[in-house]
C-alpha cells in the first residue's frame, strides 16, 4: 500500500514537473519571439525601399563585406585563453547624483562598457546603443554574458534627451533595455526599419525618428546626423540586412561628437569629416575583430585611421570591455589602439568602465587592465578590403 501511494505521489510530482517545464519552455519561446522584434510594413517599408542603400529587397554597402568562412571556423580553434577577464574588472559605479553637475567644458563622456556611452554635450544628454541586460541574446539563459553588472541602474540615469541606435544586432539593440525605457520622455533615433522593432516593444511612434544616411533631426538645440557605416543587420536567419546600419554625428552649438557604430573602414569616412567635422571626440569601435571578417569590425589600427579621416581630436575606444564576441584577448583592443595612436601622434582616452571624462582636458592614460598576452598588428592584421592604403 505504501509503495502504491509513493508511486502515486511521484507520478503527480512528475506530471506537475512536466507541466511546469512545458510552461517554462512556452514562456521562454514567447520572450524570444518578442525579442526578435518585428519587420517594417506600410509607410515605413515604402520609405526603406526608397533609400539609395536599398537594392534587391535589402540594404547594401557601397563596398560589400568580405567573409572568410573557413578562417572563421579556424579562429574558434585558435581562440585566446584570455577572451574574458579572470578577475573582477576595475569599474566606477554611481547614481544620478554624479551627473547633477554639468561638465565645465560643455562636453563629457561616460563609457559604460561595449558601445554604451552617455554623451553630455552642450546641455543635452545622448545615450548610444544602451545594453543593460545580463545577456545580449533573444534568450535569457544563453548568449554572450556581461562581465560586470550595470554601473548605473537605468532608473538612476539622469534624464536622457535622445537614445541613438546604430543597428539591430543584439549587442546594440537590446530588447530588455528598450522595453524598460519605453515610457521615458526621450527621443529614439534609429536607422531605417528599426523603428518597427521599437514600436513592437511599446515605444510610442511619436518618440521614434528613423533616418537614412546623411539625414538629420534636431533634439532641442542639438543636431543629430545619421552617418554612413559599413556593416550589416539582422536578428534572425531570414532578415539579413533588412534594416539599415549607421553611425551618428552629434552637433551642438559649441561641440561635436562622432559615434561610429559597428563598421569596417570605408572611403566615405573622409566625407563625414569634411561635411560634419572636426569632432571634439570620436567614439569608434576597436574590438571584436578578426582577419576573417575585416570589413565587419574595423580593428584598433584602422580605428585610429578612421579617427583621422573624420577629423577627430580625441578618440574614445568603444566596442570592447564588456562582452566576449571574438577570439582575441580581452585587453588586446586597448593595447593595440594605444600603440597605434602613439605611433600616429593622436590623443586617446581610456577610462575605466563607468568613469566620466571631459575630452577637452584628457587625463593621462591609466593602465587599469592587467598584463595578459595579446597579438600585435603585425601578428594579426585587420585590413578592410576595397580601401586604399
Amino acid at each position: 500500500m505504501k509503495s502504491t501511494k509513493r508511486r502515486g505521489v511521484l507520478g503527480r510530482v512528475a506530471r506537475w514537473t512536466g507541466v511546469l517545464l512545458v510552461l517554462a519552455l512556452i514562456g521562454t519561446a514567447a520572450d524570444a519571439w518578442t525579442a526578435l522584434g518585428r519587420g517594417a510594413e506600410g509607410e515605413r517599408r515604402a520609405r526603406m525601399k526608397g533609400s539609395p542603400q536599398w537594392k534587391d529587397g535589402h540594404f547594401e554597402n557601397p563596398q560589400p563585406l568580405m567573409n572568410d568562412l573557413w578562417g572563421s571556423l579556424v579562429a574558434l580553434k585558435d581562440a585566446s585563453p584570455d577572451v574574458s577577464p579572470r578577475e573582477p574588472m576595475p569599474t566606477v559605479a554611481g547614481d544620478a547624483q554624479r551627473f547633477g553637475t554639468p561638465p565645465s567644458s560643455g562636453l563629457r563622456v561616460t563609457w559604460f562598457g561595449h558601445s554604451s556611452v552617455l554623451v553630455e554635450i552642450d546641455g543635452h544628454r545622448v545615450l548610444t546603443d544602451p545594453a543593460w541586460s545580463e545577456r545580449v541574446s533573444p534568450l535569457s539563459w544563453i548568449g554572450p554574458r556581461r562581465w560586470y553588472s550595470p554601473l548605473v541602474a537605468l532608473g538612476e540615469l539622469p534624464s536622457i534627451d535622445a537614445v541613438v541606435i546604430s543597428h539591430d544586432h543584439y549587442d546594440h539593440l537590446d530588447h530588455g533595455t528598450i522595453a524598460a525605457m519605453k515610457d521615458w520622455n526621450t527621443t529614439f533615433i534609429v536607422p531605417l526599419g528599426i523603428g518597427a522593432h521599437l514600436a513592437s516593444w511599446g515605444v510610442p511612434e511619436a518618440r521614434i525618428v528613423e533616418l537614412d544616411w546623411w539625414e538629420r533631426t534636431r533634439v532641442g538645440g542639438l543636431e543629430i546626423v545619421c552617418t554612413p557605416a559599413r556593416h550589416a543587420s539582422g536578428r534572425f536567419l531570414t532578415d539579413k540586412d533588412g534594416t539599415l546600419w549607421a553611425g551618428y554625428a552629434l552637433i551642438g552649438p559649441r561641440h561635436r561628437a562622432y559615434y561610429s557604430g559597428d563598421t569596417g573602414l570605408f572611403p566615405a569616412m573622409k566625407d563625414i569629416g569634411e561635411k560634419l567635422g572636426p569632432f571634439d571626440v570620436t567614439m569608434i569601435e576597436v574590438g571584436q575583430y578578426h582577419r576573417a571578417w575585416p570589413d565587419w569590425h574595423i580593428g584598433p589600427e584602422q580605428a585610429v585611421r578612421a579617427h583621422q579621416m573624420v577629423r577627430g581630436r580625441v578618440l574614445l575606444p568603444v566596442h570592447w570591455g564588456l562582452f566576449t564576441l571574438a577570439m582575441h584577448g580581452w585587453t588586446e583592443p586597448i593595447e593595440r589602439v594605444l600603440a597605434a595612436a602613439s605611433s600616429a601622434g593622436q590623443s586617446i582616452i581610456a577610462p575605466k568602465p563607468g568613469q566620466s571624462v571631459e575630452p577637452s582636458a584628457p587625463p593621462a592614460v591609466e593602465r587599469w587592465w592587467p598584463e595578459v598576452p595579446w597579438q600585435t598588428a603585425a601578428q594579426h592584421p585587420i585590413v578592410s578590403t576595397q580601401v586604399e592604403p
